[in-house]
């Protein structure tokens, strides 16, 4: 979803596309993906939080587009396949006020070790339930249903690591200028999404382009000056 169309009106509408409802074919098959078309190289290097030897791939969602819903599937089966120097991190963006529970509910599972088995559950639960998970007392109490202490939820979900983690991935949205969800940033330099790959399918294949990039500038040798 395009950061533009993030209305109550429009998420009603969009709820009933999927992931092949946006453009096919906007780059021809078979052809190399092109700077300014299927992705974009930032001015400045992003943050980046790969271990060492690592290249990060930035996966920027939100809970309840429908259309990273749609993708989850597809970046599970693409990670599972990733080469070992691949580091995966989920980042929930924050384009109003009302994002941020499900950014903060997203950070409190990880904190807790969760994120394996709830993620998906949440998805589910605002997907398939239709609840709105869009209020901390809500995102509270759906975790309690999973088995989650309320008491304990609502300490991390207030605390300084939740706190600097929520603002964190809301300046790494900026600095990617991420204009919609899902999308993809890749060793920090490079974006790519659904809107200029075509597809988010396509937008995983040119991600693996950018991985081939980003592992040849790490290893081209210097010039001696």
């Amino acid at each position: 979803m395009q950061r533009r169309e993030f209305s109550q009106a429009a998420l009603a509408a969009a709820s009933a596309t999927t992931l092949a409802a946006l453009p096919l074919g906007v780059q021809a098959q078979g052809k190399p993906p092109a700077e300014g078309k299927d992705y974009l190289q930032l001015s400045k290097p992003a943050p980046n939080e790969a271990p060492a030897g690592q290249i990060e791939v930035v996966e920027f969602f939100w809970y309840s587009c429908p259309h990273c819903n749609e993708f989850e599937p597809q970046l599970e089966a693409w990670a599972a396949k990733a080469p070992k120097d691949v580091s995966l991190r989920r980042v929930p963006v924050s384009f109003r006020p009302d994002f941020e529970p499900q950014q903060r509910l997203y950070y409190v599972l990880e904190a807790m070790g969760k994120v394996a088995a709830l993620h998906k559950k949440v998805f589910y639960a605002i997907h398939v339930e239709k609840q709105a998970l869009n209020t901390a007392d809500l995102v509270s109490a759906w975790a309690q249903k999973q088995g989650i202490d309320k008491a304990k939820f609502t300490e991390l979900y207030n605390s300084f690591p939740v706190n600097m983690k929520t603002r964190k991935a809301t300046q790494l949205q900026e600095v990617f200028m991420v204009d919609g969800v899902p999308a993809l940033g890749v060793d920090g330099r490079y974006y790519t999404s659904g809107s200029l790959a075509g597809t988010m399918a396509r937008a995983l294949t040119v991600t693996d382009h950018l991985l081939t990039l980003a592992r040849t500038s790490k290893t081209a040798p210097v010039k001696a000056k």
